[in-house]
C-alpha cells in the first residue's frame, strides 16, 4: 500500500543510507529494528550505522548492517591534534559512502554537522533537534521531523522506528524484533564457561544486578536474598556484571550475603564477560533478573525471559521487548519520575522499598509460564 505521506521518500530511488545512534548501550541496541525494517522493505540498499566505538558490539553482525561506522570517545583524551586528524578521517570515510538518506535518531547537535558535509537528498531526525540547536539551521539540513510523545508513553523501539514512518515507510511486525549476534566466538566461550562451571543450557538463572546508573538499582541485600531463594527452589544463579568497580562492589556485596549453602551453587562472573560474551550466556539462561538496563535489552534481543525491576524510569518506555517478561514496580504515584533517585539522592524509594517476595513471585510466574 503506497504511503499517504504526499513527501514520502521513494525507497526506490535510496541506495545507501546512514542511521546514526550516539547514546549508550541498551539506546543503540533498540535501533536494532530501524536496520531490519529498511532490510526488509528495500533489499537493494547498503544501511550503515554510525555509533561510539565502545557500543558498536551491540550492532556487530547484524545481518542488514552494511558497515558500523565509529566515534571513539578517547579520541577528546588523545589532544586536539589527534582529535581532529580522527574525525577528518572519519568525515572522509563517511562522504565516500555518498548517503541518499540520513536517518539520525537522537537530538545530538553533531547531527547539523553531519547533514551539511553529508548532503543527503533526504535527512530525517526528530522535533527536539531544533531545541538542542539552532533551530534554522535543522530546519536547513534536515527535510523531515517526526514527532514524539507529548502526553503518552511510547515505546523506545517504536520511537526509533517513527523516523521511517514519517518518511513513509511502514515497519513489518516481524522486523520489529530486537536484533543482537553474539559471533561464533562468543558463543563458543559462553559453553566453554557453562561447562566448566557444570552448567546445562536452560538450567540457570542468570541475575544481572546492576546498572551504569545506581539510582537504577536494587539494594544488596535484597538481591542476595532473591539468589538464595532462586537457589533453594532448585536453580543454580550466574551473576553477570559490568567491569566497574561499582559494579564489582555490588556484586561482592551480594555475594557476601549469601547463606553458605546458596553461595555454593553461585556462579559469579561479574567483568569477565565482553558485551556479545555476554549475550551468548543469556541465550543460554533459563530466565534473567535485573533492572533496566542494557543487559536487560541483550536478554530481549536473544530470546530470554525477564524479570524487570524499574524504578524512575518508565517501563513503558524502556521495558523488555517482545519476550515472555514480568516487570515488578512499586506503587508509588511519584513514579516513573526520571530523575537520579529521591530528591537528587541516587536512591529511588521506589526500588528500595520493593519486597523481595514480590520478585521472586514474579520470576516463579514466568518459569512456570515458559516451562519447556
Amino acid at each position: 500500500m503506497p504511503s499517504p505521506l504526499t513527501d514520502a521518500v521513494p525507497l526506490a530511488e535510496v541506495k545507501r543510507v546512514l542511521v546514526t545512534k550516539l547514546r549508550h548501550h541498551g539506546d543503540v541496541l533498540l535501533t536494532s529494528p530501524v536496520f531490519s525494517t529498511l532490510a526488509a522493505l528495500a533489499p537493494g540498499i547498503e544501511v550503515d550505522a554510525l555509533v561510539y566505538r565502545d557500543t558498536a558490539p551491540m550492532l556487530e553482525g547484524h545481518p542488514a548492517i552494511a558497515r558500523i561506522h565509529a566515534i571513539d570517545r578517547a579520541w577528546k583524551r588523545a589532544g586536539l591534534v589527534r582529535q581532529l586528524a580522527a574525525e577528518r578521517a572519519l568525515a572522509r570515510e563517511l562522504a565516500l559512502r555518498r548517503y541518499d538518506l540520513l536517518v539520525h535518531l537522537t537530538e545530538h547537535p553533531r547531527g547539523i554537522g553531519l547533514a551539511r558535509r553529508l548532503g543527503p537528498r533526504w535527512a530525517v531526525t526528530s522535533e527536539r533537534a531544533p531545541e538542542r540547536g539552532a533551530a534554522w539551521l535543522w530546519k536547513r539540513y534536515y527535510t523531515h521531523f517526526y514527532p514524539l510523545p507529548r502526553t503518552t508513553q511510547r515505546h523506545a523501539v517504536e520511537q526509533n522506528l517513527d523516523a521511517l514512518r514519517r518518511i513513509g515507510i511502514d515497519p513489518p511486525d516481524a522486523a520489529r524484533r530486537l536484533v543482537m549476534v553474539p559471533g561464533p566466538e562468543a558463543e563458543a566461550r559462553a559453553d566453554a564457561i557453562l561447562a566448566g562451571d557444570g552448567l546445562a543450557r536452560g538450567g540457570f538463572v542468570q541475575v544481572h544486578p546492576g546498572s551504569r546508573w545506581l539510582f537504577k538499582c536494587w539494594p544488596a541485600d535484597r538481591v542476595a536474598a532473591l539468589v538464595a531463594r532462586i537457589v533453594a527452589g532448585g536453580l543454580p544463579v550466574v551473576l553477570t556484571g559490568a567491569p566497574d568497580p561499582r559494579e564489582r562492589a555490588m556484586l561482592d556485596a551480594i555475594r557476601a550475603g549469601l547463606p553458605a549453602d546458596a553461595a555454593s551453587r553461585v556462579v559469579d562472573l561479574g567483568g569477565t564477560l565482553s558485551l556479545r560474551e555476554l549475550a551468548a550466556l543469556t541465550s543460554r539462561a533459563r530466565a534473567f533478573v535485573g533492572v533496566d538496563s542494557a543487559p536487560m535489552h541483550i536478554a530481549s534481543a536473544v530470546g530470554t525471559p525477564a524479570v524487570a525491576l524499574f524504578g524512575p524510569s518508565s517501563e513503558i518506555a524502556w521495558g523488555p521487548w517482545r519476550v515472555p517478561h514480568r516487570v515488578v514496580v512499586s506503587s508509588h504515584p511519584c513514579r516513573p519520575c526520571g530523575q537520579d533517585g529521591c530528591g537528587g539522592s541516587k536512591v529511588s524509594e521506589c526500588l528500595t522499598t520493593l519486597p523481595v517476595e514480590r520478585v521472586h513471585a514474579a520470576l516463579a510466574g514466568l518459569l512456570a509460564e515458559t516451562s519447556p
